[in-house]
């Protein structure tokens, strides 16, 4: 069984910087792939980036040369670094662990960007 918990969200300017953190409370070794969802008010939920074991990484087009995403096995924490955001960032992030048969999520955090 493994709990993911997302941190790092807050409001932030149109153009600046912020980095989530999703930490699981077991290994994510035995996660082979792990993501970054986020869902806007009266929106379906999409993907951000994925990133597997091996490190082959994903991005949605809309982030795209401005959202990195790393995962940090030894601390059992996914990271998103995302730069350069725009008001349309603005969403509840999720953070996604696959293991064989199940798939795990986090609670959420809220990224806001507003001037």
């Amino acid at each position: 069984q493994v709990q993911l918990v997302e941190s790092g969200g807050g409001l932030v300017q149109p153009g600046g910087s912020l980095t989530l953190s999703c930490v699981a409370s077991g290994s994510i070794f035995s996660l082979y792939y792990m993501a970054w969802h986020r869902q806007a008010p009266g929106k379906q939920r999409e993907l951000v980036a994925s990133i597997t074991k091996s490190g082959s990484t994903n991005y949605g087009d809309s982030v795209k040369g401005r959202f990195i995403i790393s995962r940090d096995n030894a601390k059992n924490t996914m990271y998103l670094q995302m730069n350069s955001l725009k008001p349309e960032d603005t969403a509840v992030y999720y953070c996604r662990g696959d293991e064989a048969v199940r798939v795990y999520w986090g609670q959420g955090t809220q990224v806001t960007v507003s001037s």
